[in-house]
C-alpha cells in the first residue's frame, strides 16, 4: 500500500525541476472519482462519500527521480445536470482520468463517451488514463479487465483497475500520468503541500520528510 506524507514544516522539494499540470477527473456519478482523489491526496477513504457539486479542487505533488510534478486536480461532478460544465474544467488540462465502476457496465459506456468528447474538444496532446474503479468488488464484476484493456490499447490510453477503498493502484495511476507528461516548462516556484515520494523499484510511494528527499 502506498503511503502519503505531508511535507514537514519548512521542508522543500529536492528535485531539480518542478512541473505543474492541470488534471481533471471525469466519469458517471458514484463511480468513485472523489474517493480516488481523497485517497491519493490525503490517504483517506470514506465508505459513504457525498456527491460532488460542480467540481472540487485539490493539489498533490509526485516526486520522480529528477523532477517534481505538481498536479492541480479538478474532481468533477458526475450527475448529468453538470455535464455542460465539464468543458470549463477540462479546457487547458494536460491530463485526465476517466473513471468507471467495474460492477456497472453502463458506467464503462459513459467512460467511452467521455474519451470521445476529450478526443474531439480537449487539448490534442492531453494524456488520458482510464481507471476501472472498485476493483475490491471483483466478485460483482460486470466489465472484464481484458475488455477495458483492449479498448484502452485501441484508443492509446493508460489503463489500470483501481480501488480507492484498498488504495490499489491509486498512486500508481497518477505516477504513470506524471511519467508520461512532457517535462518542458518548469513551474516558477517550488511546489508546496502534500507530497508523494515514489520509489522507482516497485511503483509504491514511501513516506519521506520532504518530497524526493532521502532516496
Amino acid at each position: 500500500m502506498a503511503n502519503v506524507a505531508r511535507s514537514a514544516p519548512g521542508g522543500s522539494a529536492q528535485a531539480g525541476k518542478i512541473f505543474q499540470f492541470k488534471l481533471v477527473l471525469l466519469g458517471e456519478a458514484a463511480v468513485g472519482k472523489s474517493s480516488l482523489v481523497l485517497r491519493f491526496v490525503k490517504g483517506h477513504f470514506h465508505e459513504y462519500q457525498e456527491s460532488t457539486i460542480g467540481a472540487a479542487f485539490l493539489t498533490q505533488t509526485v516526486c520522480l527521480d529528477e523532477t517534481t510534478v505538481k498536479f492541480e486536480i479538478w474532481d468533477t461532478a458526475g450527475q448529468e445536470r453538470y455535464h455542460s460544465l465539464a468543458p470549463m474544467y477540462y479546457r487547458g488540462a494536460q491530463a485526465a482520468i476517466i473513471v468507471y465502476d467495474i460492477t456497472n457496465h453502463e458506467s464503462f459506456n459513459k467512460a467511452k463517451a467521455w474519451v470521445r468528447e476529450l478526443q474531439r474538444q480537449a487539448n490534442p496532446n492531453i494524456v488520458i488514463a482510464l481507471a476501472g474503479n472498485k476493483a475490491d468488488l471483483a466478485s460483482k464484476r460486470m466489465v472484464e479487465y481484458e475488455e477495458a484493456q483492449t479498448y484502452a490499447d485501441e484508443q492509446g490510453l493508460l489503463f489500470m483497475e483501481t480501488s480507492a477503498k484498498t488504495a490499489m493502484n491509486v498512486n500508481d495511476i497518477f505516477l504513470a500520468i506524471a511519467k508520461k507528461l512532457p517535462k518542458t516548462e518548469p513551474a516558477g516556484a517550488r511546489a508546496q503541500g502534500q507530497t508523494v515520494s515514489v520509489g522507482a523499484t516497485n511503483g509504491n510511494a514511501e513516506a519521506k520528510g520532504g518530497c524526493c528527499g532521502g532516496k
